[in-house]
């Protein structure tokens, strides 16, 4: 039987440490490099709009409770993206952002606030199929609209 001792209990927070710094310092890194985070962000919004988008087309039925799920990812995001497009990240890590960003920043910003705020709009509004059909495109508008003019298409 092993006998908990002090030296074992700090021979155990030790090799916890160790093992957990991979993790800790792919987290910090993220956290330090805006390009990975807005990417990380961007694919959620993405994914977010998924669900809403098949069933605008009829390819899958409607459900409320994914729709309010999109929504609340995109009030979310609108929220965190502005800041992961610092001076200084223009280029690298294969980003898509177009330099527009960095010269028309206030235009940008503007627009992330009006995609937020029309989701948040769309989350208090939409309650069945009918009202998702009449408010969601909005929403999707704002989203395509800012990448037509913010993104560069990769070839």
């Amino acid at each position: 039987m092993l006998k908990i001792t002090m030296k074992n209990t700090a021979l155990m927070l030790l090799a916890g440490t160790v093992l957990a710094l991979p993790l800790l310092s792919s987290s910090v890194s993220a956290q330090n490099d805006p390009i990975a985070s807005r990417k990380a962000v961007m694919k959620s919004v993405g994914g977010a709009m998924r669900d809403p988008g098949q069933m605008m087309r009829g390819q899958a039925p409607f459900d409320l409770a994914k729709v309010k799920a999109s929504l609340e990812t995109f009030v979310e995001a609108s929220g965190k993206m502005s800041a992961l497009y610092p001076k200084g990240s223009e280029t690298g890590g294969e980003t898509t952002a177009s330099p527009k960003i960095w010269e028309a920043k206030a235009d940008f910003d503007a627009r992330l606030v009006k995609f937020g705020a029309d989701a948040k709009e769309a989350l208090g509004s939409i309650t069945d199929e009918a009202s998702f059909k009449a408010n969601f495109p909005k929403v999707g508008q704002n989203c395509g609209s800012c990448h037509e003019t913010y993104r560069i298409e990769k070839k």
